[in-house]
């Protein structure tokens, strides 16, 4: 237990909300560490199958609702924000473009996991230094935490219907870390719910994947079907996935408290100029090398060479129809994994379906021109 007075402890609540400024943290919020309330939601919707392919979630247990089973001792944890909004996103203008490569904002930049994971680290150094017997370990995605209910407790923000966390006065463009720690600091007030009425993002959802506020089926999810899912992605979804090639934000893009939402000063977190709306067709001619040299530092290189091309072959079965990408699919059909292959074939089939839609769509123009220049006493070939 501290040794620390109550004021003691307040006060250095609030410097440990300095010192997480200084670092790069848009906003820092203590909650305490009883999740009591989550685990029958959790445990309900992994008994469900809501999870997928993801095992991570369920072979801890409950351990995910109980951080001091995670790190024993602990009595508190520090969660933060950090903005990754770049100045030109570019959302719409690529979404809309479908022979370009829409990739999820977040994974654009620097990998976010170790920037956070590292201020995170410094910040408990920081707070050592005030208080020797700080026992502290962060956390960013690297273990079972309930990011979003902890920093729901802390005041960060509330869950949202499509199970991300909100800000009134930041939307939902943020990464979220945390810091557990074995000192009783004073707590923030919880973040309250302020969805009301709002259905947009059940309603925009290209996969219907929420299907009921605050409940997300994963196996319909774009997000794990292009990152999280291993095998060949199930054929009802991959024309909903469009040109969408790694993860989705139509969820956020939809949401009106992202009108308030703050552009980052993050270097890192800025869009990496060769994976910013480039074409289907240009990632698709990546070698793994390639590949490899074009991720290095980017969460996008979690996925593997595999699972890049095969998402891309989606993108291009849905793309308008264009020789080039048919060849470029052909060609490609010589080195590819039983996998690719697989969604290769698909987008053959559905560059060709759309090439004899274009056929015969023409040959009705041609006619409809032929009748109208009759009926105007024209020549044929006017």
């Amino acid at each position: 237990m501290s040794s620390l007075s109550t004021s003691e402890l307040l006060r250095l609540a609030e410097n440990i909300k300095d010192w997480g400024k200084a670092l790069g943290f848009q906003q820092l919020g203590i909650s305490d560490i009883d999740l009591t309330e989550h685990e029958k939601h959790l445990q309900k919707w992994l008994d469900q199958g809501l999870a997928g392919e993801m095992s991570y979630m369920s072979e801890h247990g409950m351990k995910r609702a109980r951080p001091d089973e995670l790190l024993p001792g602990t009595l508190r944890v520090i969660s933060v924000r950090m903005d990754y909004l770049p100045p030109d996103a570019k959302f719409a203008k690529t979404l809309k473009n479908k022979n370009q490569a829409y990739i999820s904002r977040y994974a654009l930049g620097r990998d976010y996991h170790k920037l956070l994971r590292a201020r995170l680290k410094k910040l408990g150094e920081k707070i050592k230094t005030e208080c020797q017997h700080l026992n502290f370990r962060p956390f960013v995605d690297s273990a079972p935490v309930l990011e979003h209910a902890l920093a729901e407790k802390a005041g960060i923000g509330w869950t949202g219907k499509h199970s991300l966390t909100i800000n009134k006065q930041a939307g939902s463009w943020f990464f979220l870390g945390e810091l557990f720690v074995n000192i009783p600091l004073p707590v923030d007030q919880q973040a309250q719910e302020n969805c009301g009425n709002c259905t947009a993002c059940l309603t925009i959802c290209p996969t219907q994947a929420i299907i009921e506020p605050y409940v997300v089926d994963a196996r319909r999810c774009i997000s794990y079907l292009t990152i999280e899912q291993k095998g060949a992605i199930p054929e009802q979804y991959r024309q909903l996935i469009g040109n969408r090639i790694y993860g989705c934000d139509d969820c956020q893009l939809i949401c009106p408290w992202n009108r308030f939402a703050n552009i980052t000063d993050e270097q890192d977190f800025h869009p990496r100029q060769q994976l910013m709306s480039k074409e289907l067709l240009q990632l698709f001619s990546w070698d793994e090398p390639t590949f490899l040299k074009n991720t290095e530092g980017s969460a996008i290189r979690r996925i593997g060479y595999e699972r890049w091309q095969r998402n891309l072959a989606v993108g291009l079965g849905n793309a308008p129809y264009s020789p080039e990408i048919v060849d470029a699919l052909q060609c490609a059909m010589n080195n590819a994994t039983e996998l690719v292959a697989e969604h290769i074939t698909w987008a053959i089939e559905q560059q060709t379906r759309r090439a004899s839609s274009i056929e015969v769509t023409s040959d009705n123009r041609v006619t409809q021109r032929l009748i109208r220049s009759i009926e105007k006493g024209l020549p044929r070939d006017a």
